[in-house]
């Protein structure tokens, strides 16, 4: 049986702050940053434990990418685009193809596999700068 959570004004503050910064899947920080507007008493500590616990009941997602934590407000399988130059992260829409995660199961021996995808490259802005 699955523990329900009060839903704080906290929380609200946190799920509302990744999603008003969902195009840019925002940094902790950054969320901390847009709750604090809202609400100056908010600790630092409370927003990282509100970001884990909606992570865990699947209101967010979070993204383990090579520059740390990001967090995305879409729950749906999609694949991320992450500027090698500044770190910008971005939507893809690709279709999941969960016959990966039956074949890494079946040759793994692992349980309840799945898998998200990470493409790496040079956004539009950074290839401007650098030319």
């Amino acid at each position: 049986m699955a523990v329900q959570r009060r839903n704080t004004r906290q929380r609200r503050l946190v799920l509302d702050a990744v999603r008003a910064l969902h195009n840019g899947h925002p940094t902790a920080d950054d969320v901390f940053v847009e709750v604090r507007r809202h609400d100056g008493r908010i600790s630092r500590g409370t927003v990282y434990r509100n970001l884990s616990l909606l992570s865990d009941e699947g209101m967010i997602q979070q993204l383990k990418t090579p520059g740390g934590s990001r967090f995305d407000d879409r729950c749906d399988h999609h694949a991320h685009l992450i500027c090698t130059s500044c770190g910008a992260v971005s939507d893809l829409d690709l279709p999941y193809d969960a016959g990966a995660d039956t074949g890494c199961a079946r040759s793994t021996g692992y349980a309840d596999v799945s898998h998200y995808t990470f493409f790496e490259g040079l956004c539009p802005a950074c290839q401007t700068r650098e030319a």
